[in-house]
């Protein structure tokens, strides 16, 4: 029992003495500067901040933060610093190591230690290095990303303090890529300066082409004779060049005050007015005043009595001109530093140019991804009946319609899509077979006739979209997975949707490739289209052949809309939007072969994506410039890229 006893006796020795020894310990840190953190001084507190943060010590982040929201207070009897909170009859105080009530006191015992704004600001600055170097990885980030926000000068020591000891490489990657910026726009030390910015010279960030461009940034002056010495010079220039004219160098000399400005003839005019005595002006009588050659007179008797400017001739010009030196300087002092910056935006420059290359070759493959998935089904209609389907855009249109549908009965947006497809691809294709039976099936081989028809379907299909759904535009919401966009930097990134698209276009490609080349249909429908006469009395039914090829084709268009209303606004124009594309689509790759779609597909996307990018303002044009290429195209190679060898090749 007794041991017990002196056991925890000696406990609770031990612990009283580390809380004293802690206590001590922060104490005497705040005594040592006790006269600092009392006049609390921007320009002399620093080396106070500097030693709490720097100390090591558990409670220094607590005693910033106090101090910093002016929480931490000093008993003027001992000048022991402790923090106050307010109660009724004064203030208890607690010791700021141990976290204990120490005591009672009222106001004036006590000061209150205030930091004005620029103290704070250093305080806030000293506490960046407690948070960069906090056990949760989600408050790191959080201090490093504002810092990379807001940066400042003073964050840079504890920036460099807490990579080191950065255990999460990302982090500490995140840390090196922030204090190299910070370096390079606050940093006193040119050497490193420069380090910096070859470190980050191949980095594709905004933010490193937003600290760079300040170092690059120039601004135009003269000079008599050679540039000061201390200026740091761009370019020097010559009046008359394109980068520099006589008028733009000579305004500058005017407004440098180094040569009289220029005097037109408004002026010389209200400087006559302005003189005028008794009737005359520069010794000439007003009457007398109706040449250019007395004016100018009259003006040279008012320069003589030193009351207007001279008049600055074109030899004075060229005089003045000839006798000073222009220039472009940087606003970077460092000629060392400005040579590493240009040398580091002309590489990264080459590197944007690169990306923003591939950044279009992707946006041409997602254009023409989707250009193929609205032209398939066209290119089987098309291609093998040789049906002109007017109505084909309609069959878009109610594809996306029917994803609308769906998702009004099933909430949720993944399994709705995974429902929409087949669904969609059952009502086009039961459309498409009806549209075939009904109307298409008594006018083959009349293709006038055939498009005036479909093209009357097409109309009928848009107003009774209207007259179900209305004229609003409806939403087909893509799931969550699907939102935002896969961004490999800054200049490079392509929507999920985009890249879904795509994916279901190569599907698409695999699916159709498998029913014509591995199943019986595929073979009925191949040769149906070489030879329909040979075909039919091998016991193929071309009949049911045109009306399952119809169907599959409609089917495909429907599929095709739920994919397209995912980013484009569902209406019953949504088809018209379209048509135009998938025929020149079709034609350009070939009639009647899947191949050629796919080529005419990335043709037609690529080329327009380009123009898109020639002109980027003007979208419009961009359609006009393809349909005249398309044209011409199509003069040249009137079969497409890949021609149909024969139904469709031979008639």
């Amino acid at each position: 029992m007794i041991r017990i006893i002196v056991t925890a006796f000696a406990m609770l020795l031990a612990l009283s003495s580390t809380v004293i020894a802690q206590q001590s310990s922060i104490q005497d840190l705040l005594q040592n500067h006790r006269a600092l953190i009392e006049k609390s001084s921007r320009k002399t507190v620093g080396p106070a901040i500097e030693a709490l943060r720097d100390s090591g010590l558990p409670e220094a982040q607590h005693v910033l933060e106090k101090w910093q929201i002016k929480e931490l207070w000093m008993r003027k009897a001992d000048g022991l610093f402790v923090f106050a909170e307010k109660v009724e009859g004064g203030f208890k105080l607690t010791g700021i190591a141990s976290g204990q009530v120490i005591g009672k006191a009222v106001k004036r015992d006590l000061k209150q230690l205030k930091p004005n704004s620029g103290v704070r600001a250093i305080i806030g600055a000293a506490l960046v290095q407690f948070q960069l170097m906090d056990p949760d990885p989600a408050k790191r980030l959080a201090a490093l990303e504002a810092i990379q926000r807001d940066g400042e000068a003073a964050h840079l020591p504890a920036l460099r303090g807490a990579i080191t000891g950065e255990a999460d490489p990302k982090l500490q990657a995140l840390k090196k890529r922030i204090e190299g910026l910070l370096t390079i726009r606050f940093d006193q030390n040119e050497a490193a300066r420069i380090a910096a910015i070859e470190r980050l010279s191949g980095d594709l960030g905004v933010d490193v082409r937003a600290t760079l461009n300040p170092l690059l940034a120039t601004s135009r002056s003269v000079a008599i004779g050679d540039p000061p010495d201390d200026v740091n010079v761009a370019t020097l220039l010559s009046p008359g060049t394109e980068a520099l004219s006589r008028g733009e160098a000579f305004d500058l000399l005017v407004e440098a005050g180094l040569t009289p400005a220029r005097v037109g003839a408004d002026d010389m005019r209200a400087a006559l007015v302005a003189n005028i005595v008794q009737g005359k002006v520069g010794g000439y009588s007003v009457a007398d005043l109706d040449s250019d050659e007395t004016r100018q007179a009259a003006y040279r008797g008012l320069i003589k009595q030193g009351i207007v400017p001279p008049i600055v001739l074109d030899r004075d010009v060229d005089k003045a001109l000839a006798s000073h030196v222009f220039y472009d300087a940087f606003a970077e002092p460092s000629a060392a530093v400005t040579t590493a910056a240009t040398e580091a935006m002309r590489s990264i420059q080459l590197r944007v140019g690169f990306n923003q290359t591939f950044d279009l070759a992707l946006d041409a493959i997602s254009l023409a991804s989707i250009y193929f998935l609205a032209a398939i089904g066209l290119a089987i209609t098309f291609g093998v009946m040789g049906v002109i389907n007017m109505a084909h855009g309609e069959f878009i249109m109610m594809g996306a319609y029917t994803g609308y549908v769906v998702q009004q009965i099933i909430p949720d947006y993944t399994i709705s899509i995974i429902v929409a497809l087949p669904m969609a691809f059952a009502v086009t294709f039961a459309a498409g077979v009806a549209m075939e039976r009904l109307i298409l099936r008594w006018l083959y081989n009349r293709p006038l006739e055939t498009l005036l028809a479909t093209f009357g379907v097409s109309i009928a299909l848009q107003q009774l979209a209207k007259n179900i759904f209305g004229t609003q535009a409806r939403p087909l919401t893509s799931p969550a997975w699907l939102d935002g966009a896969w961004v490999m930097n800054d200049v490079v990134s392509i929507s999920y949707i985009r890249i879904a698209i795509f994916v279901l276009a190569l599907v698409f490609l695999a699916v159709f490739l498998f029913i014509m080349k591995q199943t019986r249909l595929g073979l009925e429908v191949r040769a149906v289209t070489q030879n329909p006469r040979m075909a039919s009395s091998m016991g193929i039914n071309p009949d049911r052949i045109n009306m399952l090829t119809f169907g599959l084709g409609s089917g495909i268009a429907g599929v095709a809309g739920v994919a397209i209303g995912l980013f484009a606004k569902v209406t019953s124009e949504l088809g018209s939007d379209y048509i135009v594309q998938s025929f020149m689509t079709v034609v350009v790759g070939g009639v009647g072969n899947i191949w050629g779609t796919l080529a005419g597909a990335a043709l037609i996307g690529f080329f327009q994506k380009g123009i898109e990018w020639l002109n980027p303002s003007n979208t419009l044009a961009a359609q006009t410039y393809m349909i005249i290429f398309i044209i011409i195209f199509i003069q040249f190679r009137p079969k497409g890229i890949i021609a149909l060898k024969g139904r469709a090749a031979g008639d």
